[in-house]
């Protein structure tokens, strides 16, 4: 490994566990502070936490290599997210900000659910907690195996020697700095991720000027075309991974954390000017590493290593660390938010629940704590093999908790005549049909449905249809749950003044 490289990894990696120091001295010791950073993120930090936090290193590696193999037919997934994004921080940010403070000062979605519709059986929360505790050890799994997979093709390193050190530095500055921690490292990280997206295909296309475009439409014809081997069932199923964001636990938990609902705008507009440019990167990266390639006859054995690539051939050592940093960031970002969040639901919902209610704060920071080096560890056995059938199961989990989540989530915040069981049938009937789309042998030759649609569709039609008949079918919320989403509600519209419904 170039010695370059090496330094500005090393660079990076010392900021992210002094982040991590910094955080464990500022922590107030109580479990909201670890969990939730005390709901005092600015709008800054927020945002690029969630962005940085969502776009895993998918951001760099997946979309890169989707457009370097299908080219410009692969925006069409970059705009259903971006549509997404905007969605819900218009629909759910202001509302999930008020609404979990005045129901019960809620720190996890499952206790939100729990308290917005007074289950006081717990099973609601429970069922929420066991989807997003199995649901985000297969994800940190499958991030710790990219960082794996990251160190062992572009350093040469040992596989297994680079789940360690990916795992260990995130595990070190989630562990002792908490929330506050994962936030401000995902604020840097998203800033890294920010101008590696901007830097490389500016620097790529100078190399290769405008004809790049000519000499791209001759190797693969419909490169510039968006409807290029695209149905309309294609279209639907790439602009349908919008329907994710409103359930994914890691992103939303950010809404939460923000100072002030009157910080919300502040942040959207930051969040989506940080995702825009760097979907807009990514596309860019592909498509111009694509040229790239056809140009030079360069070697490319994995399309979505085309950023590695490209990094590698393009700048000098110091930078091509910085830029494998970039990609080191995406991956870190996104475990950290795993990690706590996945924490914060065995802490908050079974061990402050079934174990220890009189638990002192320091006790359950403690405990939180454990949590999170105990789902690290079970991650990283997972990890030890690359090949791990688990990982194709990863892969469909955006799915999973969109379809279970999101429409409990929205219409929770949106609609008061929702009940507990209209939820608890959402989550169950969501998740169900997710499963059953990917694995259900339904179609010629064993086919899944999943090859006709994104099963994210499904999943969260019939999700939401059944939150919504069983609501209407069973009895009215009691009176006590209709008043405290009343006062949520006119909480909100008083400070964000929005007109009354």
């Amino acid at each position: 490994m170039e010695t370059g490289v090496l330094v500005s990894l090393a660079i990076y990696f010392t900021a992210m566990l002094g982040i991590g120091l910094w955080a464990w001295r500022k922590s107030t010791g109580d479990i909201e502070g670890y969990l939730l950073g005390g709901r005092k993120l600015s709008p800054s930090v927020a945002a690029l936490s969630a962005g940085a936090s969502d776009m895993s290193g998918w951001l760099l590696l997946g979309l890169p290599g989707a457009a370097f193999v299908a080219g410009l037919s692969a925006s069409w997934i970059a705009i259903g997210l971006f549509v997404g994004a905007l969605l819900n921080y218009i629909i759910v940010a202001p509302r999930l900000r008020v609404h979990t403070e005045r129901t019960g000062d809620s720190i996890t979605i499952p206790e939100f659910f729990e308290k917005r519709f007074e289950d006081r059986s717990h099973a609601l929360r429970v069922i929420a907690s066991v989807v997003i505790i199995i649901f985000f050890t297969l994800y940190t799994s499958a991030g710790i195996v990219a960082g794996g997979k990251l160190f062992e093709s572009a350093f040469g390193a040992d596989y297994a020697l680079g789940l360690w050190i990916t795992a260990g530095v995130v595990v070190a500055y989630t562990l002792f700095g908490g929330f506050l921690a994962v936030s401000l490292t995902d604020f840097v990280q998203g800033c890294i991720m920010f101008v590696a997206l901007v830097l490389l295909p500016v620097v790529a296309f100078s190399q290769l000027g405008w004809q790049f475009t000519g000499a791209l439409e001759a190797a693969q014809p419909g490169a510039f075309d968006m409807l290029a081997d695209m149905t309309a069932l294609a279209i639907i199923s790439s602009l349908a991974w919008g329907l994710g964001y409103f359930g994914q636990p890691h992103i939303i938990v950010r809404f939460m954390a923000v100072r002030s609902v009157r910080d919300v705008p502040a942040m959207r507009n930051i969040g989506m000017t940080w995702m825009g440019v760097a979907l807009i990167g990514a596309l860019a990266t592909g498509l111009v590493g694509a040229a790239y390639v056809v140009r030079t006859g360069a070697t490319l054995a994995d399309p979505e290593t085309i950023f590695i690539l490209l990094a590698d051939v393009l700048f000098d050592p110091l930078i091509t660390g910085f830029l494998l940093a970039a990609l080191l960031a995406a991956i870190m970002s996104t475990i950290s938010s795993q990690l706590l969040v996945s924490s914060s639901s065995l802490t908050e919902d079974f061990y402050r629940i079934y174990l220890r209610q009189t638990a002192s704060q320091t006790e359950l920071v403690t405990v939180g704590r454990a949590c999170v080096l105990l789902v690290a560890l079970v991650a990283i056995w997972l990890a030890y093999d690359p090949d791990n059938t688990i990982l194709g199961l990863v892969a469909n989990a955006w799915a999973g908790f969109g379809a279970a989540f999101g429409p409990v989530v929205i219409l929770s915040l949106t609609w008061r005549r929702l009940t507990r069981n209209g939820a608890l049938a959402a989550i169950v009937v969501g998740a169900a049909t997710v499963l059953l789309w990917i694995y259900a042998p339904v179609l010629e030759n064993g086919a899944a449905l999943s090859s006709l649609i994104y099963e994210i569709v499904p999943g969260f039609l019939l999700g939401g249809l059944a939150a919504i008949v069983v609501s209407l079918a069973g009895s009215p919320p009691p009176k006590s749950v209709l008043a405290k989403f009343e006062e949520s509600e006119a909480e909100r519209r008083a400070l964000t003044g929005a007109p009354t419904s």
